[in-house]
């Protein structure tokens, strides 16, 4: 398989109200191959989450460099990442961020628009993309209609949409229970397998590592084995 994202000694550095300086991440070096889940390991405050921001063009590191592709986003303009996040890449939070008041297919197609799909495909896509999730019945239901499961999966379904080159979901399953927690890492595999997704996963949880293709721990900010 081919790496779709490496990172090259990157450390992030945050400054405190002291003016010390404190390394959330250092030296990292890590590939991401395309077609598979992988899993960013490890306890709160460990450095994943400032990882998976940096992988995502959403944060940029102190130090070293990201390639996505052949490209060093890193070096890139604020636009041109920010082109890069809209069109090549999605996102699922542990917060849904659905609209309150779109049903579940208003908010994967609202989805679609801002990326601008095709606008004659958009039906089709909505609809394909909640079939997947196993939401094809709950279409015209708003998320205060369903559990937390369900309004993750709307959340998956909208990140998948717009068919990005790489999907990264920072702990989507925290706030579930360890049978829904299993189910949504599941659904992550079967895209994987299905539609060729590449899936970037941040938890803290050792119940899911099973299921990864590639796991990197963190501690203290460094990968160890």
């Amino acid at each position: 398989m081919s790496v779709i994202l490496s990172t090259r000694g990157v450390s992030r550095e945050f400054k405190i109200g002291d003016g010390s300086v404190v390394s959330a991440l250092k030296n990292i070096n890590i590939e991401i191959e395309q077609g598979k889940l992988t899993i960013l390991r490890g306890r709160s405050g460990s450095g994943k989450t400032t990882l998976i921001n940096i992988l995502g063009a959403l944060d940029k590191p102190t130090r070293g460099n990201v390639f996505f592709g052949e490209r060093d986003i890193t070096r890139l303009s604020e636009r041109a990442r920010d082109n890069i996040r809209r069109y090549e890449m999605a996102f699922v939070f542990q917060s849904v961020a659905l609209m309150s008041g779109m049903t579940a297919y208003e908010n994967v197609e609202f989805g679609l628009r801002l990326a601008k799909f095709p606008y004659d495909q958009r039906d089709k896509r909505t609809k394909e993309c909640l079939r997947n999730v196993g939401l094809e019945k709950r279409m015209v239901h708003r998320p205060g209609e369903m559990s937390g499961g369900e309004q993750q999966r709307v959340a998956i379904a909208r990140a998948i949409a717009h068919r990005p080159k790489i999907v990264f979901a920072d702990e989507p399953t925290a706030e579930l229970d360890t049978n829904t927690s299993l189910h949504i890492v599941k659904l992550f595999k079967e895209l994987v397998a299905n539609e060729g997704m590449t899936i970037v996963m941040t938890t803290h949880d050792p119940s899911m590592i099973d299921i990864a293709d590639k796991v990197y721990t963190l501690e203290d900010g460094e990968i160890v084995e």
